[in-house]
C-alpha cells in the first residue's frame, strides 16, 4: 500500500518531473517542477481552489514517482518525453502530429540537387521551410529545376560520369547533363546559387532574365522555346504574388494565437520565413477543460516546437506564458541560435496576433457548426430511432441482407454502425453454407446463428485469456438488429435470437412497392416514420449499405465462377494461365473479343494455346451468361 504522508515527506527540494498513477498503474498526469517538495505536496492540500478537473484527477492518484533532474530546463525536456511517450489523460494534449515539408538544397555534393524532404537534419545541405503544403514545395521545386535544368537523379557525380546515357530531361531541355561531363561543377555552382536566391525570395533578376530569353527567342523566331521561357515567366511571377510582405526586417517567426471554449480548444500558427508570410496551420488541443488560456499556450510552444525540426528565431505569442526563460533558453539549445519569445502589445505585430487569434476562432466556431451537423446526422438520428421505438439506448445497430439470383451463390451481408456512423471493420460477409435455391429466410437464419455463435466463441475466449476490450467483430452484441424486410425477417430473428436466449429488438425496414423505405417494423406493429427526419435518413442510409455490401459480394462470386466456367474448359488453361490472362485482358469479354496475336502476346500463353482460346470463343458457340 502506498502511503502518501511517507512518500510526501521525502519528496526532494530540487528540480525534476512527477509521475501520477490511477489504480490500475496507468499514467495519467506528467508535471515538471522547480522544487519537487513543494510542487508535488500542492495537490494533496484541501481547499485551494485546483477546480474541478485537477480535483478529480487527483482523486485517481493511487500513486506517484519522480526524477530528480540537475536542472529546470533538464526537468522541461524530460517532462515533454514522458508526455510524448505516455499521453497521460489529464496533461493538455497537442492533437496534431504533423511532419512538415521542406525543400532541400545538398550544397555539399559537387553537382547539388534540389529535393523534398520531411526532416531537417544536421548535414552540409541547406533547408529552406517548413512549409505547410506538400504540393506547393513539389510544384517549387519542379519550377526549380526547369529553371535553372538542374539534375534531379541520384547518380554519385563526378564519380560516375559517362557511366550512362544521358536521361530524358537532358533532351526535353530540363537537364544539363552533368552526368556527360557536358558542365563543370563551377558552372552548374551558379546556376545553384540562382535557385538559392530563388528560394530566399529573389524573384526580380530572375523575372528578367526570362522576360529577356522570351523576346530573344521570339524575335529570333524561336516560338517553341519563346513559349517555354513564357509559362515559367508567369510560374516564377505566381509564386512571387503568393509571398506577402509581413515584416521588414527579413526575420524567421512563428506568430501564435488560441481560441478556446469550455471544451476544446484550436491553436493558430502563422509561418513567417525571411519576413515573408509562407502559410498558416491550425491544431486543436485537447483536455483543455478549465485550463487556463496561457497555460493551453505553454503546453502547445513544449509539444510542438519539440518535434518540429525547424526552430524560428522568434516566437510571437498573443498572452505571456510561464517560465519564458528556461523556454527560451530550451530553445536556443534545440536551434543552436538565439531564441526569443515576445508579446507584441502596440503596432503591426499586434495585429498579426490578433489575426492569427481571428483565424483560430473561425476555425473553432465552423468546426463546432460542422461537429454539431454531423452529430444531427448521427446521434441525434439514433437518438430519433431510439424514442420512436421507445428503446432507452441505442449505440450499436447492425443490418443483415441476402443476395442471390434464382438461388445461385447465396450470400449474406452483415454492416454494423456504432453512434450513427459506418464501423466497416467490424462488416462481415457470409457464404451460404446449408441453403440451395431461393430461401432467404433459411439463409438469414444460417448468417443470424453463426454470427451469434461465433459471439459467443470469441467471448468466450476473451474470458479464458483474461482480456478486458474485444478482440473480433463479433465480439460486441448488438443494442438494435435491423432486418432488410418486414414481418418475416424480423420474425427468424426473433427465433434465431430465443434459441441462442438473447435478447436483442428486432426491427424490420419495410420498403413499399417502388422498393423505398416507407416505415419500420417493430414488436408486431408497423410505425411511421417522417420521411424528412434525420432518423429516417439513417435508416435509408443502414439499409442501402447491408444492400450495397451484399451485391458486391454477390458480383465477385459470380464474376469468379464466369471466369472458372469459361476459361477452365479450355484445353491447356490450367489457373496460372487464367490468372495471367485475367491480369491482362481484365474481363471474359476482352478475351473473348482478342485476336491470336494479343491473346499469344500473355506471358505464359504460347501461341498453340492462344489459337484454341481463340477458336473456343468463337467456333464453339460459347455463350457467356
Amino acid at each position: 500500500m502506498f502511503d502518501f504522508q511517507e512518500e510526501l515527506k521525502k519528496l526532494p527540494n530540487c528540480p525534476g518531473v512527477y509521475i501520477m498513477y490511477d489504480e490500475k498503474d496507468n499514467i495519467i498526469y506528467v508535471g515538471k517542477a522547480v522544487n519537487l517538495h513543494n510542487r508535488v505536496r500542492s495537490y494533496f492540500r484541501k481547499n485551494i481552489g485546483r477546480g474541478p478537473q485537477i480535483d478529480k484527477m487527483v482523486s485517481l492518484i493511487s500513486r506517484f514517482e519522480y526524477i530528480v533532474t540537475d536542472s529546470e530546463l533538464e526537468a522541461l525536456v524530460l517532462e515533454n518525453n514522458l508526455i510524448k511517450e505516455h499521453s497521460p489523460k489529464y496533461n493538455t494534449m497537442l492533437k496534431d502530429d504533423k511532419t512538415y515539408p521542406y525543400i532541400k538544397v545538398t550544397i555539399g555534393d559537387s553537382y547539388p540537387r534540389v529535393l523534398f524532404s520531411r526532416q531537417m537534419k544536421k548535414d552540409r545541405s541547406r533547408y529552406f521551410g517548413p512549409y505547410t503544403s506538400a504540393a506547393a514545395v513539389k510544384d517549387t521545386i519542379d519550377l526549380i529545376n526547369k529553371l535553372y535544368q538542374l539534375r534531379t537523379c541520384n547518380r554519385s557525380l563526378p564519380k560516375e560520369c559517362g557511366n550512362d546515357r544521358a536521361c530524358l530531361n537532358y533532351h526535353i531541355k530540363q537537364c544539363l547533363a552533368p552526368c556527360q561531363g557536358n558542365i563543370t561543377p563551377e558552372v552548374y555552382g551558379e546556376r545553384v546559387k540562382k535557385a538559392l536566391d530563388f528560394l530566399n525570395g529573389s524573384y526580380q533578376e530572375t523575372l528578367k532574365e526570362l522576360e529577356q530569353k522570351m523576346q530573344e527567342a521570339s524575335e529570333n523566331l524561336e516560338f517553341e522555346e519563346a513559349i517555354r521561357y513564357r509559362d515559367l515567366y508567369n510560374s516564377v511571377k505566381q509564386i512571387a504574388s503568393k509571398q506577402k510582405i509581413t515584416d521588414s526586417d527579413g526575420e524567421d517567426k512563428d506568430i501564435i494565437a488560441l481560441a478556446a471554449d469550455e471544451k476544446d480548444a484550436v491553436v493558430q500558427v502563422f509561418f513567417v520565413r525571411d519576413g515573408k508570410l509562407i502559410g498558416r496551420e491550425h491544431f486543436y488541443m485537447t483536455h483543455v477543460a478549465e485550463t487556463p488560456r496561457a497555460q493551453i499556450l505553454l503546453d502547445f510552444v513544449k509539444q510542438f516546437y519539440a518535434g518540429t525540426p525547424f526552430i524560428p528565431r522568434e516566437l510571437m505569442l498573443q498572452e505571456e506564458i510561464e517560465d519564458v526563460a528556461v523556454i527560451e533558453q530550451w530553445l536556443t539549445r534545440r536551434k543552436g541560435g538565439r531564441v526569443y519569445i515576445k508579446v507584441p502589445k502596440i503596432g503591426s505585430k499586434e495585429k498579426l496576433v490578433e489575426l492569427a487569434a481571428k483565424n483560430a476562432m473561425l476555425v473553432l466556431s465552423q468546426d463546432k457548426e460542422r461537429i454539431r451537423r454531423e452529430e444531427g446526422r448521427t446521434i441525434g438520428a439514433v437518438k430519433e430511432i431510439s424514442f420512436l421505438l421507445g428503446l432507452e439506448s441505442v449505440t450499436r445497430m447492425e443490418a443483415f441482407d441476402i443476395s442471390n439470383i434464382s438461388g445461385f451463390a447465396n450470400v449474406g451481408s452483415m454492416v454494423v454502425f456504432e453512434k450513427g456512423k459506418p464501423k466497416r471493420s467490424d462488416y462481415r460477409k457470409f457464404r451460404i453454407k446449408t441453403v440451395s435455391g431461393p430461401d432467404d429466410y433459411a439463409c438469414m437464419r444460417e448468417v443470424l446463428t453463426r454470427r451469434f455463435v461465433h459471439g459467443f466463441e470469441e467471448q468466450k475466449e476473451l474470458a479464458e485469456k483474461e482480456m478486458e476490450t474485444e478482440f473480433g467483430s463479433f465480439t460486441k452484441f448488438p443494442d438494435l438488429l435491423l432486418m432488410d424486410g418486414g414481418k418475416g425477417q424480423v420474425n427468424i430473428a426473433l427465433q434465431v435470437l430465443s434459441e441462442l436466449n438473447l435478447h436483442i429488438p428486432v426491427c424490420g425496414m419495410v420498403k413499399d412497392d417502388n422498393h423505398n423505405t416507407r416505415g419500420l417494423y417493430f414488436e408486431n406493429k408497423e410505425i411511421m416514420i417522417d420521411r424528412s427526419s434525420e432518423g429516417f435518413k439513417l435508416i435509408t442510409r443502414v439499409q442501402d449499405e447491408a444492400h450495397r455490401f451484399a451485391i458486391e459480394y454477390h458480383r465477385s462470386l459470380r464474376s469468379k465462377a464466369q471466369v472458372k466456367s469459361a476459361l477452365d474448359e479450355i484445353p491447356g488453361v490450367g489457373p496460372s494461365r487464367r490468372k495471367a490472362l485475367m491480369r491482362r485482358f481484365k474481363s471474359i469479354e476482352e478475351v473473348k473479343n482478342a485476336e491470336v496475336e494479343a491473346l499469344a502476346g500473355v506471358d505464359e500463353i504460347p501461341e498453340s494455346v492462344a489459337r484454341k482460346i481463340y477458336d473456343f470463343f468463337h467456333n464453339s458457340g460459347e455463350e457467356l451468361s
